[in-house]
């Protein structure tokens, strides 16, 4: 792999794993008392509170593949397909710094073959 290119996925990593990080650390706030009658607070709250859970999920699953794609890199093996062994498409890897695997078998993978 060109070796400028490396660099730069190693800094947009970096830079996403320091996010997420400051995302997950920042934690979910529980909802606060409630009190009768205020039934659409409560939803509201509760609304609320599930919105956190899963985007804390999400962020979770997201620093997941960014771990993943350091280690790629590490290991020399960053830029190459999972599946297919291919070359991911330098735009791919440019806009989405830790795809695992090139459009193709993206598109595969998504359809659950």
């Amino acid at each position: 792999m060109d070796p400028v290119v490396a660099q730069a996925a190693r800094a947009a990593l970096d830079a996403e794993r320091v996010r997420l990080h400051a995302e997950l650390d920042a934690g979910i706030e529980a909802p606060g008392q409630m009190t009768y009658g205020s039934q659409a607070a409560a939803a509201s709250q509760v609304f609320a509170q599930q919105r956190d859970l899963a985007l804390h999920d999400k962020g979770a699953k997201e620093l997941e593949l960014v771990e993943a794609a350091i280690a790629r890199l590490d290991a020399g093996t960053f830029g190459t397909c999972l599946r297919c062994g291919n070359e991911i498409a330098p735009a791919r890897l440019e806009a989405l710094p830790w795809a695992a695997y090139c459009i193709t078998c993206q598109k595969l993978a998504a359809d659950g073959r």
